[in-house]
């Protein structure tokens, strides 16, 4: 099955940029990094030669007895069986987090060897970079892969829907014919979720039960990362706030509680357990905005906050709740207070905008799921699981701050009304753009 990620067309920028420096492509474990370079590798340049620094463990000493980049060059292509060439051939270091001489070793691609194209993929760099290990800052450029986006799940399942839903330039009610289906397939993206290998397990071999297995193996992975990776005192803790965030999320208000990860909890004790799932990507952290205004990272409330998963199928899987959902009406969506459809807008949102959103309170009286800082506009986000959009939350920040956008989430038609956007819930992808069509009628 081709699956065409987005990202492709960044990878295709950075290869023919003048001012090209090596590349690290970010993103947790089984998001489809290593067969995403390959893959670019394959279609963008004449040979491909991959170097895994997991299984390949004495490629370290390459990068221990020298920082000579054509030295070690000529080591690689010995390992590689033929020359690696400049601007021919694409050098893949996978699992570049466990060899930190061969990240240093990217400050001198960059100064002394340009002409080489290399790309590095970490599943756990983020957490490595967070131990304080020295780092080559300003020699190399960053992407991140995430799961697949429900619009890239569309793009494979059904091409020319997905080329009506991109080709959308006007905010007004999406046809019948058209919205249902995207409702049937949307929830089946929640069966999945946007890990490449359930996608797959679904779409092409139309295997339900393959495809709980495969979310099942991924977060038995994960779990073996924590004892992998992870002091012996602290697995205990990591693995206690793992299992608890579908209850986290269970809770009317969602606030993230260390009493709910184990009795007696404190925070003290488990927030470097917390940043650790963080760094390798598992979760996000969303902070409570105390004041609505620019920058948006200047008012947050550091003891209060959400934890999401990184991939809404994954959270279904973690939950335990069934695929049969699927055929009971819009249950999948507001199963737990609507907990999966809030993991999914937040995993869209991410992948469009330049800072994390956040959520904002007001005492008992109002919560706005998430706000989002786009170009000089603060937005706030309201997130119904289905077609009742009844709510005096985001009608009671309006009033208090008057915002100039507002928009609803919901199983409702595309619509936009007195600043409301309405975008139905599988279109979170474009939020983006239909803002952008929103500020230009206005």
């Amino acid at each position: 099955m081709n699956i065409k990620r987005d990202i492709l067309k960044k990878l295709v920028t950075w290869k023919s940029s003048p001012n090209r420096k090596p590349l690290i492509l970010q993103g947790a474990r089984q998001v489809g990094k290593t067969w995403l370079l390959k893959n670019f590798g394959l279609n963008s340049f004449k040979s491909v030669a991959y170097f895994n620094f997991d299984e390949q463990t004495d490629l370290k000493q390459f990068f221990t007895n020298t920082k000579d980049v054509k030295r070690i060059i000529q080591n690689l292509s010995l390992i590689h069986g033929k020359a690696i060439k400049p601007h021919e051939t694409l050098i893949i270091f996978d699992e570049i987090q466990e060899c930190n001489e061969a990240l240093n070793t990217l400050k001198y691609f960059h100064e002394n060897a340009s002409e080489y194209l290399l790309v590095c993929a970490g599943s756990l760099l983020g957490v490595a970079l967070s131990r304080g290990k020295s780092f080559p800052v300003g020699k190399v450029e960053f992407m991140t892969l995430y799961p697949l986006t429900f619009s890239e799940f569309l793009l494979v399942a059904e091409p020319n829907l997905y080329k009506y839903v991109k080709n959308i330039k006007v905010i007004e009610p999406i046809p019948d014919i058209f919205f249902n289906r995207l409702i049937e397939l949307f929830k089946m993206y929640f069966i999945t979720g946007g890990m490449p290998e359930a996608v797959v397990s679904l779409l092409e071999k139309q295997d339900v039960e393959l495809t709980q297995k495969v979310l099942k193996d991924i977060i038995i992975a994960y779990n073996l990362d924590f004892s992998k990776h992870v002091e012996n005192k602290d697995i205990p803790k990591i693995s206690f706030i793992w299992s608890s965030i579908p209850s986290q999320l269970a809770r009317e208000n969602k606030k993230f509680l260390y009493q709910s990860v184990k009795h007696g909890a404190r925070a003290r004790e488990y927030e470097d357990s917390l940043l650790w799932l963080v760094n390798a990507g598992l979760i996000y952290k969303i902070f409570r905005c105390t004041k609505p205004s620019l920058p948006i990272s200047a008012y947050d409330d550091v003891t209060s906050f959400k934890v999401y998963l990184l991939d809404v199928g994954l959270l279904r899987r973690h939950s335990l709740i069934d695929p049969i959902a699927v055929k009971e009406g819009n249950r999948l969506f507001v199963e737990f207070k609507g907990a999966l459809s809030e993991n999914y807008i937040l995993q869209s949102i991410v992948t469009q905008f330049e800072t994390l959103p956040r959520y904002w309170t007001s005492d008992s009286k109002a919560e706005i799921d998430f706000i989002i800082q786009y170009k000089n506009d603060i937005i706030p986000i309201e997130v119904k699981s289905d077609n009742n959009v009844q709510g005096k939350s985001l009608t009671f920040y309006n009033k208090q701050f008057k915002p100039s956008l507002r928009i609803r989430y919901s199983l409702k038609n595309l619509k936009h009304e007195e600043g409301l956007v309405n975008i139905p819930l599988f279109m979170a992808d474009f939020t983006k753009k239909l803002i952008d069509i929103t500020k230009n009628k206005i």
